[in-house]
């Protein structure tokens, strides 16, 4: 579904240029739930701004269902992520002034596929995040973790391809931050969603298919090392 090559991000500091990316390459493949861990600053969040076309590479390549994103406009790439990506963001992201079920439909209004039997299956899924009865709610009305799971519904209203997730539980204690988790773990495999999550929580591994890592601007796959992870989330040693 994706494949990204030798993908290059850097910014100017002055007279020279500092390297956020380096390098990078891999692919996601249908149906995968894959967790993109790396420290605050390590770049996921640049990494999937890129993915998603809210921002462009220095150099290097974005094939999504081969579509080269690289080599859109500005324009297309904004219709291409409305039609194909689904995002939650870890501050939510809600438009305070629309209800729950408005803010749900907005990627269908600005889509502009927003029939009756699409209005339903958005709804189906607001309904499937337990909110159903929340339609007329405004976001300031709803907890942190209700808010986030309206998140999660408005990224999944359009049926998207893929979805990204930028530290969804970022915001939420401990045992909300768990049910979030379990919804998404259980919208995407049950409807074998397409989904990558970038978090610095270790903890969120237990529901990846693969894990990748971002260290010192490169890409590594660690997904072998899951099962050597210690009880508090770091690899354990097995020699001097």
């Amino acid at each position: 579904m994706l494949h990204v090559s030798n993908l290059r991000k850097s910014y100017s500091e002055g007279s020279s240029e500092r390297d956020v990316l380096t390098n990078l390459s891999f692919t996601i493949n249908r149906g995968e739930l894959v967790v993109l861990l790396g420290r605050s600053g390590s770049g996921k969040s640049t990494l999937l701004n890129m993915i998603s076309g809210m921002d462009v590479p220095s150099s290097g390549s974005i094939a999504f269902q081969g579509t080269e994103l690289t080599e859109l406009s500005d324009t297309e790439r904004t219709l291409f992520r409305r039609q194909h990506l689904g995002i939650i963001f870890q501050s939510f992201n809600l438009i305070p002034t629309l209800t729950v079920e408005e803010n749900v439909l907005l990627p269908l209004e600005l889509s502009e596929t927003a029939d009756i039997e699409q209005r339903k299956v958005a709804m189906d899924v607001l309904h499937e995040v337990g909110l159903g009865d929340r339609g007329s709610s405004f976001p300031d009305r709803l907890s942190g973790g209700e808010q986030q799971r309206v998140a999660i519904a408005r990224a999944l209203a359009h049926n998207p391809s893929l979805i990204l997730a930028d530290e969804p539980t970022g915001n939420l204690d401990l045992r909300t931050a768990e049910t979030v988790m379990d919804i998404l773990q259980r919208l995407v495999h049950d409807d074998r969603r397409t989904m990558l999550i970038a978090t610095h929580d270790r903890e969120i591994i237990r529901l990846a298919d693969r894990v990748l890592e971002l260290q010192a601007g490169r890409m590594e796959d660690v997904t072998p090392e899951m099962n050597g992870l210690g009880s508090n989330g770091e690899r354990e040693r097995t020699g001097d």
